[in-house]
């Protein structure tokens, strides 16, 4: 269908959403035309205040609308223990649980060597700043189980070596109810390799 310039625009900006494809962001855009005013008012301020007023936290590099970003502002936090996560998405999957207390470490990416990226373009010398200025007793690696994450683990554990600091990584291994024989090869040798002992 034929739509008009303004409608077919909007329609474009909603394809560019991750995971939306073309007759999901046909709908959204006719759904958006049904929208109050209001409601329109507040969707269009949002989007111009998530350019311009989001920064990232100057401790953690966690997504703030103020230099401190809620977690590291937050007295009841254990500041002795850091996670240390790729991106902000992954602080939001955490906090989910409700069971971690911790601070935060984001990265902003993995060191991956075939992609031209090295140790100086993620967020480490900040994290290895923190830990000689705070009184950090454990950083928690919660990175990806692949290539890139795993790279990135040994890497920071290399740099915390001489650190008075204890580093521990999530375990990686077998869901909940699946079935071994659907469970990849990576995946089952991390499980193998972070076995625990039952008795």
């Amino acid at each position: 269908m034929n739509y008009p310039t303004t409608i077919k625009n909007l329609i474009d900006c909603y394809k560019k959403l991750p995971g939306i494809g073309a007759k999901t962001a046909e709908r959204l855009a006719l759904a958006s035309m049904e929208m109050d005013q209001d409601a329109i008012d507040l969707f269009s301020k949002s989007l111009v205040d998530i350019k311009t007023k989001i920064k990232h936290c100057t401790i953690c590099n966690n997504l703030s609308e103020t230099e401190k970003c809620l977690i590291c502002t937050d007295n009841m936090r254990n500041k002795s223990i850091v996670c240390v996560v790729e991106d902000p998405k992954n602080i939001i999957a955490i906090e989910k649980i409700g069971t971690y207390n911790g601070t935060y470490h984001v990265l902003n990416g993995l060191i991956s060597p075939l992609d031209g990226i090295n140790p100086e373009d993620v967020n480490i010398s900040t994290l290895l700043d923190r830990i000689d200025k705070e009184n950090i007793k454990e950083v928690i690696l919660a990175l990806k189980p692949n290539i890139e994450g795993e790279t990135t683990a040994l890497y920071i554990n290399r740099k915390l070596k001489d650190k008075n600091v204890v580093v521990t990584k999530i375990a990686h291994g077998i869901p909940l109810g699946a079935d071994m024989e659907y469970i990849d090869t990576l995946t089952l040798s991390m499980a193998l390799d972070d076995r625990k002992k039952i008795s």
